[in-house]
């Protein structure tokens, strides 16, 4: 607090005043060095790297303001992380598949009175790996990718419209 102003840093590092207290937060904070996606890179010949382990503790201290942030209801967004970093345990884990996407991709809430999200629209035939940028196909078979943006990482960081919508209709 700052003569009655709450402020936050962006990932951008720019920082963000709020006069007062928020109502809610709902966070999705940058998951690159947090993520069990990113624990390839981070041993070398069985050794921690020193860099990607400090750049994983950052993100944490991020992650972290917003999970203990001095608001009644929070819910933070990641993929599932690393053993490593130390996260506290997630409230929920939902996938895409629930909210009326085609895909698997695990997502992990972290809950603070909120409840659990319900899923709105559950997808049971046609469902395929995000993951890879959803390279694969309903059997198996890697697409072939002509233009289209699933590899892209921004793209692929993206929390899914209909998982979002849910949050919006069961939250507010």
């Amino acid at each position: 607090m700052l003569d009655g102003y709450a402020f936050f840093y962006t990932c951008d590092g720019a920082p963000h005043y709020i006069l007062g207290r928020w109502d809610m937060i709902i966070a999705f904070p940058p998951c690159t060095y947090l993520t069990n996606a990113s624990a390839v890179r981070m041993r070398v010949k069985g050794e921690i790297v020193p860099e990607r382990y400090a750049k994983a503790m950052e993100a944490k201290a991020f992650f972290m303001r917003f999970l203990t942030a001095e608001c009644e209801k929070i819910a933070v967004e990641n993929p599932t992380p690393m053993k490593i970093v130390g996260l506290p345990p997630y409230t929920q884990a939902v996938q895409p598949w629930q909210f009326g996407h085609p895909y698997t991709k695990r997502t992990c809430l972290w809950l603070k009175n909120l409840p659990p999200l319900t899923p709105t629209k559950i997808i049971t035939e046609g469902v395929t790996p995000w993951v890879n940028g959803g390279c694969k196909d309903a059997h198996g078979n890697y697409r072939r990718f002509q233009g289209r943006r699933e590899r892209d990482p921004l793209n692929r960081a993206k929390t899914f419209p209909g998982i979002a919508a849910a949050m919006a209709e069961q939250w507010t």
